[in-house]
């Protein structure tokens, strides 16, 4: 896959993640369709990436249309080799206060959004035999932070499907890449956007409540550099550079946050197998 030239899908250009991305694999030689819900905000950013040969369109991942925005590219003849599923934000609350309205929204965004994307270009590369599903998540998928509960299972979830999704597709040699990723500077920091719900009297002086203070202040400073991060995701994508003979793995974790949150897991899960193990392996039907 080094040597081919692929068109990218990307969701969510307008800024961090996405943006960078996007230059990362123009700068590589791939052909780039830019996401975002309004590009007549960002001009300049759309000028630039269409100047390099790419194209920007609108889209929505919230609308149940959005598919649609890929029926369309394929039907041009912008033929999808990688979506990138990237697109998304926070809403920060304890699990208890949060308004079901703000946890469907959540949900929206971060996971039926993505599945609609994917059920709509498999077809098409699963007739191509070729393709990649990458999707962008967050180390608070493994072990997140109080007030990120909602955000944390909607990212999990499509962690999950990811992986059972790589096993159906695989026949059809396209590939799935989840990418882990730990506290980068994007503007994620800077739009911090809280329950509507107050908090209970009862969460005064919590690690909850110190949590939502510190979001609040902006006091929580990011470890990574969102462009070598995605420098990273393109070369594994692309299998150049640190992606060399690395292009059947499924996740990519990037950030030194997420050493130990990774090590974490595996302890939470080797603990359940120490304590239980006897327990697990003696509730089978006798024989």
């Amino acid at each position: 896959m080094a040597t081919t030239k692929l068109t990218w899908l990307i969701t969510g250009c307008s800024s961090g993640f996405g943006l960078s991305l996007t230059r990362a694999a123009q700068a590589g030689g791939h052909k780039v369709i830019a996401t975002s819900r309004n590009p007549s905000r960002t001009p300049d950013l759309v000028a630039e990436i269409e100047s390099k040969g790419g194209k920007w369109v609108q889209l929505d991942v919230n609308s149940r249309d959005c598919g649609s925005v890929i029926t369309e590219l394929e039907g041009s003849g912008d033929h999808i080799d990688v979506l990138v599923n990237n697109a998304g934000y926070s809403i920060y609350a304890p699990i208890e206060t949060f308004e079901e309205e703000e946890v469907r929204a959540q949900m929206e965004t971060m996971y039926f959004g993505p599945l609609r994307l994917i059920r709509t270009v498999l077809p098409h590369m699963r007739k191509r035999k070729s393709g990649v599903i990458v999707n962008m998540s967050s180390g608070a998928s493994l072990d997140g932070i109080p007030n990120m509960g909602v955000y944390a299972g909607a990212k999990a979830g499509m962690d999950a499907l990811t992986k059972i999704l790589a096993k159906e597709v695989a026949p059809f040699n396209i590939r799935t890449l989840t990418v882990i990723l730990g506290t980068f500077n994007t503007n994620m920091p800077n739009s911090v956007v809280l329950g509507k719900s107050p908090l209970p009297e009862d969460y005064k002086g919590t690690f909850t409540e110190q949590v939502q203070g510190l979001l609040v202040s902006g006091k929580i400073k990011p470890n990574g550099d969102k462009d070598k991060a995605m420098q990273a995701v393109y070369q594994v994508v692309a299998g150049e550079g640190v992606g060399e003979g690395h292009q059947t793995e499924k996740l990519l974790p990037l950030g030194s946050d997420m050493t130990p949150r990774l090590k974490g897991v595996q302890d939470y899960l080797g603990n359940a197998l120490e304590v239980f193990g006897s327990v697990t392996n003696n509730v089978d039907v006798d024989k």
